[in-house]
């Protein structure tokens, strides 16, 4: 069964109803004579609980045909489809119960991995895998955020729709300051986006734009490279400066990962293969100055649960030294990818990660973690990973409390009283012998137990050794989130804990003996959308 609405386009934003768990319907847009959009969603008949948008601007002035298909459709089921210069609940975006304050969400569906991670001319962009029209994974797009900062995140228009080839799952994003696959037009570099086209088979594609990310086109000769093996996905592109090729790690099946070469990003030839136990999917390739000396560097080849290797790399060939390593305890992050084209004087290697939390009853799922700053030092276990949330994150303390040389016993806890609900906490501490320590957030608790040199929260568990007889830990705290940072970075365990709102009573406590308190700091943060 089929029905159709016809409308002349007024407005920017057509509004959908969806109600969770209602039947899926494949709904259609079309204008004369050509289709421009296909999707599914659980549209709403009656009493929906949220409201999504098609973004149909491009449309302007034009005759659009809606139609949604489904088996026992009521009668007149498109009434309620109206246009609107804004998108639906305005008047509440950014405001929603777990909406995260100082983390990226998309306004409207569903998103997951970050994709086309690009820095050009002073704006950080941010692709992701989104469904703007439902609860739930599925019809996945492109969408698309820019920020100055990476703290301060605006959503732009989906960048990628789905189309013939499939629809469009993960990949990477470069600006090809050489113009080597003859893009460029006028005074912009054009940014180069490489995606899976998840069709059948899943095919590599690319698409471009010359005018800062604005809009952006499809090239004509796609898929630039062909099914290799499984549900092969994922392309990450990076530019090797010594071979001036690029290059692209993509997932081929189980633990199987292959690179590639290119000197155009339309031509590309096998270069070598990978294997990365313990991880599948959205691979990352960078190298990292050990202990921030330029003259000893490593190589790391990323999976995406947070699974590594460190090894060299000639521009062809990974070559692993040591077994692999896991980074992320939590379970919560995902498909982390890293920025390219951050500038020489900057020098950082910046990464964000899906944060896979469930939000009920909201109009939007999912969100980003925090960005990080990402190193490789030195440890007695031989090269590790570390990460920090960037410094960026500073811009957003509105006010901070600290204790110093505290001495904290059983039964006799430090408390703060109530702080904000957004908090970056900073504390420095030893335990003697087998004392734990704990930081107890508005009910969740963040413990430390020295005889098991472990963290633990949320029912997570994760490694962490005092450094000098001291443990350092940090934690991030938003509506939706705890992300723990232990030893400067070398244990990160980042978590999805729901809030309710308002101000959080915060204490400091110690169990089974004392621990001195060398300091504590709490930053209280503003949300990033108070503008």
């Amino acid at each position: 069964m089929v029905q159709s609405k016809k409308m002349i386009v007024r407005r920017r934003y057509l509004h959908l109803p969806v109600k969770n768990g209602a039947p899926m319907r494949v709904m259609r847009l079309h204008l004369p004579g050509a289709p421009v959009r296909r999707f599914d969603t659980e549209l709403a008949t009656e009493d929906p609980d949220f409201w999504v948008f098609a973004d149909i601007g491009p449309f302007a002035g034009q005759s659009l045909t809606v139609e949604v298909e489904g088996e026992d459709l009521p009668p007149r089921a498109l009434d309620s489809l109206v246009q609107s210069d804004d998108p639906p609940g305005s008047d509440t975006l950014y405001k929603e119960e777990y909406r995260p304050q100082f983390h990226f969400s998309s306004r409207r569906g569903w998103n997951n991995d970050p994709n086309g991670l690009i820095f050009y001319r002073g704006e950080y962009h941010l692709f992701y895998q989104h469904n703007p029209y439902g609860h739930k994974w599925g019809n996945m797009h492109w969408g698309h955020a820019v920020s100055p900062d990476l703290v301060h995140w605006t959503e732009q228009p989906v960048a990628l729709y789905p189309d013939d080839l499939g629809t469009m799952f993960s990949g990477s994003g470069v600006v090809d300051w050489g113009d080597t696959a003859g893009f460029r037009s006028g005074d912009e570099h054009a940014l180069v986006c490489i995606y899976t086209a998840a069709g059948e088979p899943f095919t590599q594609c690319i698409a471009y734009s010359v005018d800062r990310g604005v809009t952006w086109h499809k090239y004509p000769g796609n898929p630039v490279l062909g099914h290799v093996a499984g549900r092969n996905r994922d392309p990450k592109v990076i530019w090797h400066e010594p071979t001036r090729r690029w290059v692209m790690a993509l997932y081929l099946e189980e633990n199987d990962y292959a690179l590639f070469t290119s000197p155009d990003l339309k031509a590309w030839s096998h270069a070598c293969d990978v294997v990365l136990p313990g991880a599948s999917e959205c691979p990352d390739l960078f190298e990292l100055p050990v202990d921030g000396d330029p003259g000893d560097t490593r190589w790391v080849f990323w999976g995406a649960n947070g699974t590594y290797l460190l090894g060299t790399f000639d521009g062809a060939t990974f070559l692993p030294q040591g077994e692999a390593q896991r980074y992320d305890w939590g379970g919560n992050s995902y498909a982390a990818q890293t920025w390219s084209d951050i500038p020489v004087e900057d020098g950082r290697r910046i990464q964000i990660a899906w944060a896979r939390v469930d939000l009920p009853g909201m109009p939007f799922n999912q969100f980003m973690t925090f960005p990080c700053e990402l190193t490789v030092r030195t440890t007695p276990e031989g090269l590790r990973l570390f990460s920090q949330p960037v410094r960026e994150i500073e811009t957003l303390r509105r006010r901070t409390l600290s204790w110093h040389g505290e001495r904290i016993e059983p039964g006799r806890d430090l408390s703060p009283g109530t702080v904000g609900e957004l908090l970056d906490v900073q504390v420095k501490f030893s335990c003697e012998g087998p004392a734990a320590f704990g930081l107890d957030l508005g009910g969740t608790q963040v413990v430390y137990d020295a005889k098991r040199a472990q963290l633990t929260c949320a029912g997570r568990t994760a490694p962490l050794r005092p450094v000098d007889g001291r443990v350092r830990l940090r934690v991030l705290v938003d509506r939706a989130s705890v992300e723990l940072f232990g030893s400067d970075g070398q244990t990160a365990l980042p978590l999805g804990v729901l809030f309710e709102g308002g101000e959080r009573p915060v204490r400091a406590f110690a169990e089974g003996g004392s621990v001195q308190l060398h300091s504590l700091h709490i930053h209280e943060l503003a949300s990033i959308w108070d503008r």
